[in-house]
């Protein structure tokens, strides 16, 4: 298990999370069920915040990616704890409004906002709008017009840095369809326009350079690269860029197999860095953001679900079926993503079964683990996997007509709902008979 968990065993050999044990959340609320712990999440979003307000003194302010959990609780949360907040789509958008966000600490992200999207940015009084290609900004400079208004946004740079990642993951290198790049000088292709539009003042340049990476390195040189694009904008264009936006990507400890990274160390390291560098080339410190996502929420979550058959096949594989699958948690679908499984009904009992966990979808590879260690299971068990805060329910969907599970958050014993769970009438409530049928 990761790290600053808030989560036990208890004298009943149940697992126990948010003071909440796992079966009576069962008992109480039905499976397959998201659980999410309030207190680990606080917790995570403290450690951004501390370290920001320690190594960069004022001058900084930490966006919690939103993509990785969105709803209006967790963006409650994020504005109780000081936070700003990364929006990718008008959903996310609408989602910050209806929390009572204040919109000037809400920076909007996306390859392919629609005008309706960044009207609505625009009318909302959204901080930022991180800008990702040059179409995107005509667009954006004819909406100002229109309104009378003016943006101050950032634009989103492809550093050229390719991270150890899964390439579905990879997204600085300049193959990637988000941002412009700075190898083949679009970036300053880009500036120049931007410098020519009366309604746009460029003030920011933002970057992301892939998810779940644990390596220092590609972090430390995506702030050089990104520092001598600044150093270049000012003596080209006299282009002064006050904003730096180091986007997020740490590496999350889903297995055993994966390091724990301390982040406080981590921003530290690129603070000094980005010290470092603006002294070298003359700049004024920049104003920096980071959006660290399945970092603050990955390991607060669980999701538990009730075991159906066992199908042990002699010589080839024990499969573990569960209900549930891939339409709330497709990471394994996507990209083999790893996880630790444990029974929430009899944590004592040892992992000396290798069993492959398949959901209850009508597809082949609606798998959750394959080839993972679990105790000997049966029917009936409560089976939790582990560090599901991230990507789980943001990604879950309707196939096979199955319904999202509900999420409940957990603190001090206590489980409240924050997201209802789908029935049936859900399913079909945008569904439409036309009158000849």
């Amino acid at each position: 298990m990761a790290e600053n968990r808030n989560i036990y065993v208890n004298e009943k050999d149940h697992l126990v999370i948010g003071g909440c044990d796992s079966v009576e959340l069962v008992k109480e609320f039905g499976t397959p069920l998201y659980v999410m712990d309030e207190y680990t999440i606080r917790n995570n979003m403290r450690i951004f915040k501390n370290a920001f307000d320690e190594f960069y003194e004022g001058k900084g302010l930490v966006l919690y990616a939103s993509k990785a959990f969105c709803t209006t609780a967790i963006c409650r949360i994020a504005h109780q704890e000081g936070l700003g907040l990364d929006v990718v789509s008008g959903g996310e958008l609408y989602t910050a409004k209806k929390a009572g966000f204040p919109m000037e600490k809400v920076y909007f992200h996306g390859n392919n906002k629609s005008p309706k999207e960044l009207s609505e940015a625009l009318d909302s009084g959204i901080g930022r709008i991180v800008v990702d290609s040059v179409h995107e900004l005509t667009v954006l400079n004819s909406l100002c017009q229109e309104k009378g208004v003016n943006a101050r946004i950032s634009v989103r740079v492809k550093p050229g840095i390719e991270a150890h990642t899964h390439d579905y993951i990879l997204t600085g290198q300049i193959d990637s369809k988000f941002g412009v790049a700075v190898e083949n000088g679009e970036i300053f292709e880009f500036a120049r326009m931007a410098k020519c539009f009366e309604n746009i003042e460029l003030v920011g340049l933002h970057c992301h350079i892939g998810s779940q990476i644990f390596e220092l390195e590609p972090f430390e040189k995506t702030v050089q690269v990104m520092l001598k694009v600044m150093a270049d904008l000012k003596e080209r264009y006299g282009i002064v860029i006050t904003e730096l936006n180091l986007g997020g990507g740490y590496g999350v400890q889903y297995t055993e197999e994966d390091d724990y990274i301390h982040y406080a160390k981590y921003i530290k390291s690129v603070s000094d860095t980005v010290k470092k560098i603006c002294g070298e080339y003359g700049l004024e410190t920049p104003f920096i953001l980071m959006e660290p996502g399945r970092a603050i929420v990955a390991n607060a979550g669980i999701t538990l679900y009730t075991v159906g058959p066992v199908k042990d096949i002699k010589n080839v594989r024990k499969y573990v079926a569960i209900d549930g699958g891939m339409s709330d948690n497709p990471r394994y679908a996507l990209y083999e993503s790893k996880y630790t499984f444990v029974l929430a009904n009899r944590m004592s009992a040892p992992k000396d079964q290798i069993v492959t966990v398949a959901g209850k979808h009508c597809e082949s590879g609606d798998l959750l683990g394959k080839d993972v260690p679990l105790a000997d299971v049966k029917p009936g068990d409560i089976l939790a996997v582990l560090d599901t805060g991230a990507y789980n329910y943001s990604m879950s969907m309707n196939y096979n007509r199955t319904g999202r599970p509900p999420v409940v958050l957990v603190k001090d014993g206590k489980a409240r709902v924050i997201v209802k769970g789908e029935d049936y009438e859900d399913i079909v409530r945008n569904d439409i008979i036309p009158e000849d049928l």
